[in-house]
């Protein structure tokens, strides 16, 4: 009976599944096999040197259109005295790439050259005149490709486990081969699991969950050099599942059972992994990853490879944990099979935006948004939920807060292993701040002019906070001032009293009440609120739009104890209209746009600007000056004013400089 163990450290995860490999003699390339020399070779991996079959060139080779000429016969020529050299037995013609006579050592280019005819006069017979006039001697081999300038038989072309890229196949085309032998590509096997799950495409009910899971995982398998098998989605039920990995195993080297997120989900895999072979590890000490399975099941009699296991992993459901899992498991095992080495993304030491808190216990993968802001490299943690796939794409990098900390504060230093190279980091923009709907569109927009956009969602106190701490280009702000109706003018010159900024407005914008579809509640205002049938759901803390609402709240002495799920709080307009769509609220405070986008309804209340704040030391910049220009960029402003209830006849106005 094997023994389950519960959330060991990745170290001893790792090593375990090495030495079941090693004993099962699987910790080697697995299988070679020789290929054409065409572009079908890119990107595998060589599993013995190259060496050179023949020189290249194999002959000493015209660099120029000329005459081939030998170097001594030129000697003493100059512009006053010329040598003259009759064809044929001093001086023959050649094109870029004709061998040499075997009596000449140099070329001398045709331009610098005249031609002659029987009576000495130059004519424009280039490749047969009856001789030359040369007015500048030549040394021995100029202008000439020697025999094995670039490569000489006999000598290392290539090293065995190396990753083939385009200039390598040239290379060992021109080194004399017409085939390779290469590590064959390892065949993965990638088995979705769970009643839940329905195929991309499907017409989705309640409780269904869209399986793309498997397409994500099979991608990076492709990437690392594998071959992916994805197999069709199969039901919570033991046997079956059972007979799927039994069958994957025969003609596979690696099974990743992919668990749905139903319960009992984990067991289901733990229980196949022991009744099929041997289970090596339940439970990784990883964030996020917990439920990581690790095991080694038999190939059956029918298979033809002579391995009699081969390994499983038990991928977690949600998509961020299956994608780390990958990562931290399976790309060193690809490697291993194909004999090249394993993927390192390069490391940057970045300052940590926000406090992280981790559990001590834990390996803790953190994936941020990275920026150079000034003279610092910034890391911004994004959403650690374990299905939120779309921190994926945002990412810049990954950094890892190691076992045994308990988290980082802001301010720190960290390292990330970067998705991105530094170009990119150099060309982003960062804003930090509160959220708004035309955010996208101005990526979208930046995007053509070689800049990037990323932002993290804090609230507008936030963002001038991020501002005031030099941790960020830009803060979207639209904080009321309840004293004068103003906005965001007395709130800078509060959290950043000595910085200089610029202030310009990007829209007006209507915020008014979400509501489902015919208002089943008949909300119609404020007052509506303190109804203890009617479920709000709040902006965080900080936020423009929560700020808006208790100056609101105040003006009608309603009291926030009055409100049920005033505490309850989302941190962007689309997460509120989320809430109200997916029936966990029946109301609550945003933009109409955000409505609109998930065909809710919207009760408009109040008209506000929407500024974006800038210090001046990056407004004067050369990396903010597309986004300047893209205010005036008239199909910009159009597809801001299609979002509904945005006005753009305040866009780029300047709302202060100091």
């Amino acid at each position: 009976m094997s023994v389950y163990l519960h959330d060991i450290p990745l170290s001893q995860a790792q090593a375990r599944l090495r030495e079941a490999l090693q004993e099962a003699d699987l910790w080697r390339v697995l299988n070679v096999e020789e290929i054409p020399l065409d572009e079908n070779a890119l990107g595998r991996v060589t599993t013995e040197p190259i060496w050179a079959e023949i020189s290249s060139p194999h002959y000493h080779a015209s660099a120029m259109d000329g005459f081939a000429v030998r170097a001594v016969a030129t000697n003493g020529a100059m512009p006053s005295a010329p040598v003259t050299l009759f064809t044929g037995p001093e001086a023959q013609y050649v094109d870029t790439g004709d061998p040499l006579p075997e009596w000449a050592n140099a070329v001398i280019p045709i331009e610098n050259v005249e031609s002659l005819d029987e009576h000495d006069q130059i004519t424009t017979e280039i490749r047969k005149p009856k001789s030359i006039r040369v007015r500048a001697a030549v040394t021995p081999w100029s202008h000439v490709r020697p025999l094995g300038e670039d490569i000489v038989a006999t000598q290392l072309v290539l090293p065995a486990g190396h990753v083939l890229r385009p200039a390598d196949l040239g290379a060992i085309a021109a080194s004399g081969h017409q085939t390779i032998r290469v590590a064959c590509k390892p065949k993965v096997a990638i088995l979705p699991t769970g009643t839940e799950l329905v195929p991309i495409g499907s017409k989705l009910k309640s409780g269904d969950i869209l399986e793309y899971n498997s397409l994500v995982l099979a991608s990076q398998i492709k990437q690392m050099g594998g071959d992916p098998t994805r197999y069709p989605i199969t039901k919570d039920d033991f046997d079956l599942i059972c007979q799927r990995v039994a069958e994957a195993a025969q003609t596979h080297d690696l099974v990743l059972l992919n668990a749905g997120s139903s319960a009992g989900a984990e067991d289901f895999s733990s229980r196949v992994v022991e009744k099929l072979g041997t289970l090596l590890v339940h439970g990784v000490a990883v964030r996020p990853g917990h439920p990581v399975i690790l095991g080694m099941v038999d190939r059956g009699v029918t298979s033809q490879s002579p391995a009699r296991q081969i390994p499983i992993v038990g991928v977690p459901g949600y998509p961020v944990s299956a994608a780390l899992t990958i990562d931290i498991f399976v790309e060193s095992l690809i490697a291993r099979w194909l004999g090249r080495r394993p993927l390192e993304l390069p490391l940057e030491t970045a300052t940590l935006t926000r406090k992280l808190v981790s559990p001590a216990g834990d390996d803790d993968f953190v994936r941020v948004v990275v920026g150079k802001v000034g003279d610092k490299l910034l890391a911004a943690p994004l959403s650690r939920g374990a299905g939120v796939i779309t921190s994926l794409v945002q990412a810049d990098g990954l950094a890892l807060v190691p076992s045994g900390t308990q988290g980082m504060e802001a301010g720190e230093k960290i390292q990330v292993r970067m998705y991105r190279n530094r170009s990119e980091i150099d060309k982003t923009i960062l804003a930090i701040g509160s959220h708004d709907l035309t955010l996208d569109l101005i990526a979208q927009f930046l995007a053509e002019h070689d800049r990037r956009l990323a932002s993290a969602n804090v609230g507008s106190q936030g963002g001038l906070v991020a501002l005031r701490r030099g941790e960020a280009h830009i803060a979207g702000s639209h904080l009321l001032d309840p004293q004068d109706g103003t906005y965001n003018i007395s709130y800078i010159r509060q959290y950043m009293p000595s910085i200089p900024v610029k202030v310009v407005a990007l829209v007006g914008r209507d915020q008014g009440l979400i509501v489902k579809k015919g208002n089943p509640k008949g909300i119609k205002s404020l007052k509506d609120l303190t109804n203890p049938e009617i479920q709000f759901v709040n902006r965080q803390r900080g936020a423009g739009t929560r700020v808006l609402l208790d100056y609101h709240l105040n003006l009608m002495s309603i009291s926030k104890d009055s409100i049920a799920g005033y505490n309850q709080e989302e941190y962007t307009h689309l997460g509120i209209a989320s809430a109200v769509a997916s029936g966990r609220a029946d109301c609550g405070l945003g933009v109409a746009a955000a409505a609109q986008a998930l065909d809710l309804e919207f009760i408009s209340l109040f008209q506000e600007r929407y500024d974006l704040v800038i210090p001046k030391q990056f407004a004067d910049g050369e990396l903010l000056t597309p986004l300047f220009d893209l205010l005036m960029d008239a199909r910009f402003r159009e597809a801001v004013s299609k979002l509904k209830g945005y006005d753009v006849s305040v866009m780029g106005t300047l709302i202060l400089e100091d």
